[in-house]
């Protein structure tokens, strides 16, 4: 298992002895089709951030932050949420190898989309901060170029990002997991305290911040647990601008056989709409703007 975004495993295909060649979906192949890389190289464009692995990437996207938008989806994460509807990004075993500057490169192309009201790049995972130098050069690049950038992050590893990295990003996308240690560590196997630091940070910095709360019955819909997470939430409201409150979906429980991983989930079937409105009205009663 990875254990960073610098020294974990990568697995892609097709590959030719020693030799790692490849294009992520829906990039594009012609910057880096022909690129080849030896391993010992790629280790070290990885740890520069020369080079990345890149999951996938969509185009006017109706999520991941406000108006019409890139997103791109990077490899790798430290957590293991049960009802993560992208688990073939967690592992850094699939994807394609991609360099930065190719990359950004491509982000620029659409500019005229991104300068329409509303328009932003959003860079999303997995967990973009696990492929952290990757994704400092891409961010620096994209909003050097005047572009509205957006980071879709569980915040675990948000003590990876600087104050310098801080600038380069316009809006976070802060998903808040759960509001007690023990349902946190239940549902991803890690820690919630990182993510209270990182929320933390980003109030006392002043950074725009959109929170996410999904909705799982039987997990993370307990009265307890809302109200824990509406508290913490509610530390941040010089900056938190909204909360949204997602409702839980099987969607992704196809991809986790795909990929031979146990989904624990098969018998837990969304939240009514009523339940989902009653949880929005916990965060309201902070004075919290939710949808």
């Amino acid at each position: 298992m990875a254990q960073d975004g610098t020294t974990g495993v990568v697995t892609l295909e097709p590959q030719q002895g020693e030799r790692i060649r490849g294009v992520a979906a829906g990039l594009g192949g012609t910057a880096d089709a022909d690129m080849e890389i030896t391993r010992p190289e790629l280790l070290e464009a990885r740890r520069t951030g020369d080079i990345g692995l890149v999951h996938s990437w969509e185009l006017v996207t109706a999520v991941d932050g406000p108006g019409t938008r890139m997103t791109i989806f990077l490899s790798g994460c430290p957590l293991r949420c049960q009802y993560c509807h992208n688990p073939d990004t967690m592992e850094m075993k699939e994807g394609t190898l991609e360099s930065v500057e190719s990359v950004a490169n491509r982000v620029k192309r659409y500019k005229r989309i991104f300068d329409a009201p509303g328009g932003v790049f959003t860079l999303s995972g997995g967990e973009p901060l696990f492929q952290i130098a990757f994704t400092r050069r891409l961010l620096k690049m994209v909003h050097s170029a005047g572009i509205h950038t957006t980071i879709d992050t569980s915040g675990y590893l948000g003590a990876r990002l600087r104050d310098e990295d801080l600038d380069n990003i316009d809006l976070f996308l802060l998903d808040v997991k759960s509001g007690d240690e023990e349902t946190y560590q239940r549902v991803t196997k890690r820690q919630l305290q990182p993510t209270i630091d990182f929320g933390d940070r980003l109030s006392e910095k002043g950074k725009r911040v959109w929170i996410r709360f999904v909705v799982v019955p039987g997990y993370t819909d307990s009265e307890e647990n809302v109200n824990n997470v509406a508290d913490i939430v509610a530390r941040w409201t010089n900056n938190v601008e909204r909360v949204e409150v997602l409702p839980f979906h099987n969607m992704g429980a196809d991809k986790w056989k795909k990929i031979g991983m146990p989904y624990e989930l098969d018998d837990v079937t969304p939240p009514s709409p009523e339940h989902v409105e009653h949880i929005r009205d916990i965060f309201r009663s902070r004075g919290l703007e939710v949808h």
